[in-house]
């Protein structure tokens, strides 16, 4: 079995657990004095945590799904932890087109749920249509790749 594996710097390690033990819907296999990790089934990732000063220094991090029905569904499971999500778009971003939804973690870490469905010419995102049935508020900065 492979599994992405990301490690990341958190300013309040008892927050962070919080958050990511929501958003992934999964308790942490390992907490130690400044540190914890996730050993997360779907998506198949290795989340390791780092307390310290720093606090997250990652442009942003994302799971990619297969369907635009993932896409809705991690949107519902998200809201209904009580997380404030951007909601479900259609966008071109990142040189593709697809669906996406941004949550942003305690440290200002952002986070895209998205399935491709084609490529795109540029860099910088366009909101091509919105999913009326989304649950997501709006709060969440849906600017990709910077």
């Amino acid at each position: 079995m492979s599994r992405l594996q990301l490690a990341i710097n958190v300013t309040d390690l008892e927050k962070a657990i919080e958050f990511y033990s929501r958003m992934f819907g999964a308790a942490p296999a390992k907490v130690k004095p400044g540190y914890a990790n996730f050993a997360i089934a779907d998506p198949p990732l290795k989340l390791v945590l780092f307390e310290g000063p720093e606090g997250a220094t990652l442009n942003h991090l994302g799971v990619e799904v297969d369907t635009v029905e993932e896409v809705l569904s991690a949107e519902g499971r998200l809201s209904a932890a009580g997380l404030e999500t951007a909601g479900v778009a259609d966008t071109a971003c990142c040189f593709a087109e697809k669906t996406e939804t941004w949550i942003s973690d305690p440290d200002g870490a952002r986070w895209e749920w998205y399935v491709k469905s084609g490529d795109a010419e540029q860099l910088q995102g366009t909101t091509l249509r919105t999913h009326a049935s989304s649950g997501g508020n709006g709060s969440t900065s849906t600017t990709c790749c910077s």
